[in-house]
């Protein structure tokens, strides 16, 4: 797979860019996450979800760190992609525990997808760093069986998910593509500079399809058509 020029240093904007924007995804995975487990009606999936929850937790308060490391004023950054997100969520508000459970395994997963695939253009300690934040924390290992026995109990909920992880396919990729566009430092990363930016534009679309072929196979974990 082919990568333009990789940004060398932690400090670069673009870079800052980037931490900001997978921070404010924890932290909106966190919020996520602690709403399910309140829709939950047992123990043990409250106190599973409970504990991912934390474990977004510990990651946003990660980034914050770092880029206050950095010298970033963390606020600004981070508060600048909330705005976006927010949109996001809004318009995928789950209507029961299981839209939500598909929405973290699917949508958080969508979303850890695209902040790997813009990581590969940054400096290696950087990448490193968001390759931590960016694991699953055991969302798959909790979500895909408990769906699994929903659907065994309830087939007729099949179709209602699928139709609802596209919905959140579509809406995630329409999120990259506004920040890929609002945030020129961040897109930088992907599409180069002017000089390179035809094979940048092609890495992109390359890069979006890869995320809608994981969504794929998450979605076939779950017994679901993608």
């Amino acid at each position: 797979m082919a990568r333009l020029r990789v940004k060398v240093s932690a400090t670069d904007p673009p870079v800052v860019d980037l931490l900001g924007l997978v921070a404010a995804g924890e932290l909106f995975a966190f919020e996520t996450l602690a709403r399910d487990s309140a829709l939950a009606k047992d123990l043990d999936a409250k106190a599973a979800l409970g504990q991912i929850a934390c474990r977004e937790f510990g990651h946003f308060t990660e980034i914050l760190q770092r880029l206050r490391d950095v010298g970033a004023d963390a606020d600004a950054v981070v508060g600048s992609y909330l705005p976006i997100l927010s949109q996001f969520h809004a318009k995928t508000a789950p209507r029961d525990l299981l839209e939500g459970l598909l929405k973290t395994y699917v949508g958080d997963g969508i979303a850890g997808d695209f902040g790997r695939e813009i990581a590969a253009y940054v400096d290696p300690d950087t990448r490193a760093f968001l390759d931590g934040v960016l694991t699953d924390d055991g969302r798959a290992e909790f979500v895909v069986p408990y769906v699994q026995q929903a659907l065994a109990a309830d087939p007729g909920a099949a179709g209602r998910l699928a139709l609802w992880g596209r919905r959140l396919m579509g809406e995630a990729l329409a999120q990259a593509q506004r920040v890929a566009a609002d945030r020129p430092d961040l897109a930088e990363l992907v599409v180069g500079g002017p000089d390179a930016q035809g094979a940048g534009l092609a890495e992109f679309s390359q890069m979006l399809a890869r995320m809608t072929e994981s969504h794929s196979d998450r979605m076939r974990a779950l017994g679901l058509s993608p």
